[in-house]
């Protein structure tokens, strides 16, 4: 039996008819999360110069009023990578000046992306540097001793970004580098060579003039030196090889772009003794020799265009005598080394 008045049964409806509820409070304090983003629309551009542990250093204001700011990643960014090379839309205090901090809202479009991945077999690629539209691969003569497979990884690379790659040989004063240059005739890429003194500085700041170039190369194959002489001020850490092994050592712990006379950029990365191609898409290969890409249309569906693919167009022309010549012959050569590099992954 109910204590209530039977008469009063609909008091608490009445008592209550005219109460609100009340909301629970956020118990941190702030405002509700929205997808609704901010446009930004008093952001300024810069490029990332370098990154350091969750900062980055950004050049902002290109040209006679250009400075640094250091800024964080917005928390929206936080599944993305910014890398050395970014052109990227920043907020905040931007001055650059001590203790100041501004914060980066938008990474822009990127013209190319330079990747590579851990291994042959690991398809998840990280990105190296974007917007570099030229690559300086830089090989010693000796001390290390060059490793063509290694270049054709780095060439590989290259093709598969769009990037056009320049090889640049140091330490010409201690072995003659023809033959190693031989493992690389039928490709169309410029060649500069370096020793002891003779620092072609000019001839690779004509080249650099004009374009974003990320330097890679073998630990201890004089990268950094060759930056130091680029760029007198960068004062990069220069390490010298194991005389037991044989091996360079890192010297070089980050990422970092320079200015390289009036408009050239080289983007200096660390030293390496693998380069992983598991991302890359073997067809990026054969765009990037137009010549035997058109032999290639007469290849079967899925050839791998390796020596023992069967019923292969290039490999027929070749064993038929066709007029592939000495330098198409190189440069199917050099092709089929770089496909063999990739090879791997798939086994």
């Amino acid at each position: 039996m109910s204590w209530l008045d039977p008469d009063d049964e609909n008091d608490d409806e009445d008592k209550y008819a005219d109460y609100e509820a009340r909301n629970r409070p956020n118990p941190k304090g702030n405002r509700a999360r929205t997808k609704t983003r901010p446009e930004h629309s008093d952001a300024v551009t810069g490029r990332v110069l370098t990154v350091d542990r969750g900062r980055y250093t950004v050049l902002v204001g290109e040209g006679s009023e250009e400075h640094e700011a250091i800024a964080s990643r917005a928390s929206e960014l936080r599944k993305q990578a910014i890398v050395t090379g970014d052109r990227v839309d920043l907020v905040g205090d931007t001055t650059g000046v001590d203790g100041s901090l501004s914060r980066i809202v938008r990474i822009q479009p990127r013209t190319t992306v330079l990747r590579r991945s851990a291994d042959d077999s690991d398809e998840v690629e990280r990105i190296i540097v974007a917007n570099a539209d030229q690559m300086l691969i830089v090989v010693a003569a000796a001390n290390p001793e060059p490793r063509p497979r290694l270049v054709d990884r780095y060439l590989v690379a290259a093709f598969d970004a769009g990037i056009a790659p320049i090889l640049c040989i140091t330490k010409t004063d201690l072995a003659d580098p023809t033959e190693f240059l031989a493992n690389f005739t039928g490709l169309d890429i410029r060649v500069v060579t370096s020793g002891l003194g003779a620092t072609p500085t000019e001839e690779i700041t004509a080249l650099l003039s004009g374009h974003s170039t990320v330097a890679v190369g073998h630990s201890g194959v004089g990268k950094s030196t060759l930056v130091n002489a680029l760029v007198p001020t960068a004062n990069r850490a220069i390490g010298r090889v194991n005389t037991v092994t044989g091996r360079g050592r890192h010297t070089s712990s980050s990422t970092i772009s320079y200015r390289v006379g009036v408009d050239g950029w080289i983007i200096d990365t660390p030293g390496v003794r693998s380069f992983g191609l598991g991302h890359v898409n073997p067809e990026n290969i054969l765009r990037s020799f137009a010549d035997l890409a058109a032999i290639a249309e007469d290849c079967p569906r899925g050839c791998t265009h390796l020596p023992d693919a069967p019923d292969c167009a290039l490999n027929e022309r070749i064993n038929d005598g066709g007029e592939l010549g000495d330098a198409g012959e190189q440069r199917l050569d050099s092709f089929q080394r770089m496909l063999a590099s990739l090879s791997s992954k798939d086994n």
